[in-house]
């Protein structure tokens, strides 16, 4: 993790010399204001990365004599199927949709966005996955 908030900080110093001489040169100030929240987002990432980096243990991408099959192993778990994620995109489109056409629209998409959320968080604790 040393190494990816090396990156992000790297990555922050040059955005920030971007927005300077993009605000200098452009004078706009939307796309000035757009690189200097990139770079807040970016330093936060980073030291985020850098301060979580101390307290693990050293992973595989931080010596520069390790294999590709040194990290190699069980990532975590991940649901083999699922149908709650397509209805929280079709919630959540109805949502934006209601942005566009009117707030009544709200109404509909709230309940769609809630049962998927319930059923998502939930997935696992009944019908037949109940028991991975």
């Amino acid at each position: 993790m040393k190494i990816q908030g090396k990156m992000f900080i790297w990555l922050s110093v040059f955005i920030l010399a971007m927005a300077v001489t993009y605000g200098v040169w452009s004078k706009e100030p939307a796309g000035t204001t757009a690189l200097v929240l990139a770079f807040g987002l970016s330093v936060m990432i980073g030291f985020y990365l850098a301060f979580t980096a101390r307290r693990v243990d050293a992973m595989a991408q931080d010596n520069k004599e390790a294999d590709v099959a040194d990290e190699a192993g069980e990532v975590g778990f991940f649901s083999p199927h699922s149908w709650q994620p397509l209805s929280l995109a079709v919630g959540g489109a109805l949502a934006f949709m209601g942005v566009i056409f009117g707030w009544w629209l709200l109404y509909f998409s709230a309940p769609v966005i809630l049962i998927g959320l319930f059923g998502w968080v939930f997935e696992y604790y009944r019908g037949e996955n109940r028991t991975q």
